[in-house]
């Protein structure tokens, strides 16, 4: 899988990957980065070989959130996220691009502001023994809403509100992640985070991909309707 600037697609065996690969930026998305996401989960969704996908990131960050500095000098691109954000039309992550393959998220380092997206929208969150999660948006003047909307569905309100409020001031190592429910697994030494990965998402590969597309269907459902129009 090829023809991408701002991404790694691979498959490895029955396992898709799709890795941030902007290191230097700590993995900010820019404009480019923004129009080949849609593109690259929904050709992992296409391949039929694919069962399971991993999202991690390259370099010491996982994902920092929209590149605002490169975004500037693009305005036409700012203008298309502003529209997409305020007419929630987001396509950044799986659940964004209904993909309803198995999503596992590898935070291998920093998760900050729109990086939580990918955190949120996945279906299984693991991470390095030193990832670590911040939400930047009230330090900087604006709102946090679509993530943070995620993570109350999937962990102690308290918690995220806490981590809303306090901004650049305070950030969620993994092992506290882990206590609260955010991620399931803290891998240690970090270095083995994508072997942990693959592992895990070949266990989940054995199991059928039509009866994996329907539970996530309907898990998913429990978070946005009643109890009993889900069941």
């Amino acid at each position: 899988m090829t023809g991408y600037e701002t991404l790694v697609v691979e498959r490895r065996g029955p396992v898709g990957w799709l890795v941030f690969d902007r290191p230097d930026r700590a993995n900010a998305m820019n404009a480019t980065m923004l129009a080949e996401l849609e593109h690259a989960w929904r050709e992992l969704d296409a391949d039929r070989a694919v069962r399971v996908i991993v999202n991690t990131g390259n370099g010491d960050a996982f994902q920092t959130g929209l590149d605002v500095v490169q975004l500037s000098r693009d305005p036409d691109a700012l203008r298309e996220q502003s529209r997409r954000t305020k007419q929630a039309e987001l396509r950044l992550t799986a659940w964004h691009n209904r993909v309803w393959k198995p999503v596992i998220a590898a935070v291998n380092g920093t998760c900050a502001g729109g990086g939580l997206h990918f955190v949120a929208d996945a279906d299984i969150v693991i991470a390095a023994s030193t990832a670590s999660f911040t939400d930047p948006h009230v330090s900087v003047g604006q709102a946090t809403v679509f993530e943070t909307i995620g993570l109350m569905a999937k962990m102690p309100a308290e918690t995220v509100m806490r981590m809303a409020f306090t901004g650049v001031h305070e950030r969620i190592p993994a092992r506290r992640a882990y206590e609260l429910g955010m991620i399931s697994q803290i891998v240690d030494p970090p270095a083995l985070l994508r072997d942990e990965a693959q592992a895990l998402a070949e266990t989940i590969a054995q199991n059928s991909p039509a009866a994996m597309a329907a539970t996530k269907r309907a898990l998913w459902a429990a978070f946005e309707l009643t109890q009993e129009d889900a069941r």
